[in-house]
């Protein structure tokens, strides 16, 4: 048995459509077109005013430049974000798409006019920034100023600069773009099906669905792997020609820096899950005997384990069992969460033309977060929920650091809401009969596994394709179906057998075109929970407060400096193990759940 598939009327969400008034009131309206004028105005008006004078200032005087630089940037990202949620729930839609770009070119102008204090501020002596920011004027914007001075060996001459600031539009953005259009209008086979209705194929309890959902996303993919292929190609590319401008001495220093860790880290933390692929070898053989024993192939990854039969959980249920979970950890963020229900900052019905799959977008410091989803109603949409609106909780309390550090790196970003996926799972599974616990255990540890063993691999993936792309040239859609069944094979070992259809699922994963070794971000957040879990298991009081205070940061601090206080190293093998090693009792639980149901 399987959740029924029912219609968004049936379930509650026919209505959960997001409110954007907050940001404007339509976008056809005078009023983005005046703050799209005010904006470059604002730009044009501060290089006037101090480009080419910023080694020369005072702390007090580079403070109001920052100040003008903040309220630029928060009114362009008020006009991004509209335009990019305007355009997200209806892909084909050409006005739509048309404002969209021309924020893009507004962004770009913007940008080249702007970024002459990055640039001044980056070349500046040492010794006299360290000065600057121990001054009071500049304390409030100190880790904003030091995060930027990372990037300083990486950056450009001027004309450089100004030039690929100009240039924005046309390139990985608007790939993007074509990248999310092909997919809010591609359809999957005779049914006509997108691509939510057929993943979720993959889940069906009865192999011949989940084998055809499979054929259908392969000849979807591969009916369109021409372009597909050129997409990759193109941004690989890009980023090659950017590595190599500006320095970078691997393919992933630039997320590294962005997320504000060391290589080192990023290693310890892929070693380190590379290292326990044996955990799951160990489950796929258990749940080959929970599936009676025969072959596993891709196709069955996810497929349900007997007595976990589900009914379909309607918007209103998935609200109640989200919120009691948050309240059961902290009324306050039970009360943050509620908000996104009741003020509907939620987009929730699966639409054709709506781009796929679920986000939190934390908008500006002025107007709270937005959340979609394609809910279906089952209970991997309820744990999504729970998962954006973690998000959406850490980006509501960290808007009171500003715009600059209310930017939470990637792999901190994740960690909000793989805790609040975590508060739902514990809170249902001691509810469950032993055959429903087993069941949604196993469902838990496969969602764990996308999660942490599956994203690294996808990682192991980017950097042989960025790799081979600046070694080989371009490659071809065969030499990426190569790298991505050479990177995903380890995983499964000999307990999953991967098709050679499988090799062409690299085409449809976004992540690797809007942010170039992103993936490992979600491994990092999901072994960190793991870790703060366990010290809130030991310490309830004193933790939540701990908790709530680290959401409240955002990004003002490194996350080596935010996770001082839970007294983590992130370059300890040992701190990465721990979580490792949670994810294998979690398994000698299903383990154990299994002898107890056999000798019931």
């Amino acid at each position: 048995m399987t959740t029924p598939v029912l219609t968004n009327e049936q379930l509650g969400t026919a209505t959960v459509l997001w409110d954007l008034n907050a940001l404007y009131p339509t976008a056809d309206g005078p009023e983005i077109g005046e703050d799209m004028a005010r904006c470059r105005e604002l730009a044009e008006n501060l290089a006037v005013e101090a480009a080419g004078r910023i080694a020369g200032l005072e702390a007090e005087a580079i403070c109001r430049a920052v100040e003008r630089l903040e309220a630029i940037d928060t009114l362009l990202a008020r006009l991004e974000t509209y335009a990019y949620l305007h355009f997200i729930t209806q892909t084909g839609n050409a006005a739509a798409s048309a404002l969209l770009q021309r924020v893009e070119e507004l962004e770009a102008a913007v940008g080249k006019l702007t970024v002459f204090f990055r640039l001044e501020w980056n070349r500046m002596d040492g010794a006299r920034v360290l000065e600057l920011l121990a001054e009071p004027p500049l304390r409030r914007y100190r880790h904003y100023l030091e995060a930027m001075r990372r990037f300083a060996p990486h950056q450009l001459s001027d004309k450089e600069e100004e030039l690929l600031q100009e240039l924005k539009p046309v390139g990985r953005s608007a790939w993007n773009i074509l990248f999310e259009k092909l997919f809010g209008q591609l359809r999957f086979g005779q049914r006509g099906r997108t691509e939510e209705e057929v993943l979720s194929d993959l889940y069906h309890p009865d192999r011949e669905v989940r084998k055809n959902g499979a054929t259908e996303l392969t000849a979807g993919l591969r009916d369109n792997l021409h372009l597909l292929t050129q997409v990759f190609n193109t941004l690989a590319a890009e980023k090659m020609i950017s590595d190599r401008l500006r320095r970078y001495p691997s393919w992933d220093s630039a997320i590294n820096l962005t997320n504000e860790l060391e290589d080192r880290t990023v290693a310890t933390l892929v070693d380190a899950v590379v290292g326990r692929y044996d955990i799951v070898h160990r489950y796929y053989r258990l749940k080959k005997r929970l599936l009676g024993g025969g072959e596993l192939f891709d196709y069955d990854r996810y497929a349900p384990v007997p007595g976990g039969a589900e009914v379909a959980i309607p918007w209103e249920q998935c609200r109640r069992i989200v919120l009691d979970a948050f309240a059961g950890f902290s009324p306050e963020m039970a009360a943050i969460a509620s908000c996104f229900f009741d003020k509907r900052w939620i987009h929730a019905p699966v639409l054709a033309g709506k781009g796929g799959g679920a986000f939190a977008h934390p908008c500006v410091p002025e107007v709270h977060p937005y959340i979609l989803v394609n809910y279906t109603g089952n209970v991997r949409d309820v744990a999504t929920v729970a998962h954006e609106l973690g998000h959406g909780v850490h980006q509501f309390l960290a808007a009171e650091q500003g715009f600059y550090h209310s930017d939470t790196p990637l792999v901190l970003a994740e960690t909000a809401s793989v805790f609040a996926e975590l508060l739902v799972f514990k809170a249902q599974v001691g509810l469950l009969s032993p055959r429903a616990r087993l069941a949604y255990i196993c469902q838990k540890l496969e969602s764990i596994f996308a999660t942490v063993f599956r994203q690294v691999a996808m990682n192991r993936f980017e950097a042989a394709t960025h790799t081979g792309r600046r070694q080989q040239g371009e490659l071809s859609a065969q030499q990426l179906s190569s790298l991505w069944l050479e990177s995903q094979r380890p995983m499964f070992g000999d307990t999953v057998t991967l098709r050679d259809d499988y090799g062409l699922w690299w085409a449809y994963i976004s992540h690797f075109l809007s942010t170039p070794g992103y993936v490992y971000s979600y491994a990092f957040g999901e072994l960190l929970v793991l870790a703060l879990y366990a010290r809130y298991q030991a310490e309830p009081e004193i933790f939540v407060g701990r908790y709530l205070t680290l959401l409240r940061s955002g990004g003002n601090g490194s996350p080596y400096e935010l996770l001082r206080p839970f007294a983590i190293d992130l370059d300890d093998a040992a701190f990465w193990q721990g979580g490792l090693d949670l994810i294998d009792r979690m398994l000698s639980d299903a383990e154990q759940e299994v002898t107890f149901i056999v000798n019931k």
